[in-house]
């Protein structure tokens, strides 16, 4: 029998006020670890992510990455300018352990819902702040949106060759690194609130998250002002990494290769100008010349081949995948990373959380929840002496 898992959340409540997509995937996180995680929407409308799609892709009236982000969650419809539902928010907010949100700097401040407001209504409460640029400063009104924030970091810079313009990553990078440092200061500041009473107040954003993941490049910058972004040959996956870390074509596919002597890969591939380049810093001098001998000798066998003998050798070395690739294959199996979940009838697949917990992973039961359909049950349970129906009627 598998045992229960005893999620670390389990008792909480969140109130998620948050959209598309660093706050729910934030919110998210937190809902996989057992936290009781409730949005708080526009009615109408709602997150902004139940229509703004990923692929063009919907399923049962939401897209589909509204599905993946909101799993595990219970949605009330509340009109943040109408003093009736203010007031039940703040009804809501005196109950709750945690209130995440990510409107721009000022908005929460206009309604009454910024950190010190809430404080008075609730001095224990957890309160995380996610932004585009952070509240001071000459970027803070510009618009919080993952390219936008790439862009401005200099990120696009350190991908491709130096034939190309900039490259953005081609996934919400910095959304989704904001979603975990919010995650991870909301989680300490419970740890401290059980330790002491005390709540308190995260802030990030996109901008400090993806600088962040800048840390070696800006750290190295800042104690040696001669560095600079040069890109190299078409092979090279690394602006600061010498020969022969990069993606080589193959009869069939892609290798990737990383931190490796250059020696030694000439002896195993039967490369005899490789096996002389003894000295250290000819990955650095020669990084082409070496990248072009390694592309034009894997260019002649297939991956697995070339695959069989650097693996053997414990080259470190992976094949490139495409997304067709990844999903058929036995390793993504393995590591069992989809799940499914229903709603109205209609199942869902989806990843799961990346965590396990206790040696069991964590999976979802609940679905993404429709527009306000939580809000009159939650009402009862939580502002029992008032209870209003989803479109304003006292009860």
């Amino acid at each position: 029998m598998t045992q229960q898992i005893i999620r670390p959340l389990d008792g909480l409540l969140v109130l998620d006020f948050s959209q598309f997509l660093a706050g729910p995937v934030a919110a998210l996180r937190l809902a996989d670890l057992g936290a009781r995680v409730v949005k708080i929407e526009r009615p109408g409308v709602g997150d902004i992510g139940r229509t703004l799609a990923f692929a063009g892709r919907s399923i049962d009236g939401d897209t589909v990455s509204f599905h993946a982000m909101n799993r595990n969650k219970e949605s009330v419809a509340a009109d943040l300018k109408n003093p009736d539902d203010l007031e039940d928010v703040r009804r809501l907010v005196a109950r709750a352990d945690v209130m995440i949100q990510n409107f721009r700097p000022g908005v929460m401040e206009r309604i009454g819902l910024d950190y010190a407001s809430v404080k008075e209504i609730n001095p224990s409460i957890v309160y995380a702040s996610a932004s585009g640029y952070g509240d001071e400063g000459p970027w803070r009104d510009r618009p919080g949106q993952d390219l936008l924030a790439q862009a401005i970091s200099g990120l696009p810079w350190l991908s491709g060759s130096r034939e190309d313009g900039p490259v953005p990553l081609g996934l919400s990078i910095a959304d989704h690194l904001l979603s975990c440092h919010i995650a991870q200061g909301v989680t300490a500041l419970l740890v401290r609130r059980f330790r002491t009473g005390q709540g308190g107040l995260v802030q990030s954003s996109l901008l400090e998250a993806v600088l962040d993941l800048q840390f070696e490049l800006l750290s190295t910058k800042l104690n040696d002002d001669t560095i600079q972004v040069r890109r190299h040959g078409e092979h090279s996956a690394h602006a600061f990494l010498a020969a022969p870390y990069g993606t080589y074509p193959t009869l069939d596919g892609y290798l990737a290769l990383a931190m490796n002597p250059i020696p030694e890969l000439g002896r195993l591939l039967d490369l005899p100008e490789l096996a002389a380049l003894t000295d250290p810093r000819d990955a650095w001098d020669r990084q082409e010349e070496i990248e072009a001998l390694l592309a034009a000798r894997f260019a002649t066998g297939s991956t697995a081949h070339w695959l069989g003998i650097l693996d053997a050798a414990d080259v470190w070395c992976a094949p490139v995948l495409t997304l067709d690739e990844l999903l058929a294959s036995d390793g993504f199996a393995a590591i069992d990373m989809t799940q499914e979940v229903e709603r109205r009838g209609t199942r869902i697949a989806t990843t799961r959380s990346p965590l396990r917990i206790d040696g069991q992973v964590l999976r979802s039961e609940k679905a993404a929840p429709l527009l306000g359909e939580d809000g009159a049950r939650i009402r009862a349970e939580f502002l029992s002496s008032d209870v209003r129906t989803e479109d304003g009627a006292r009860a």
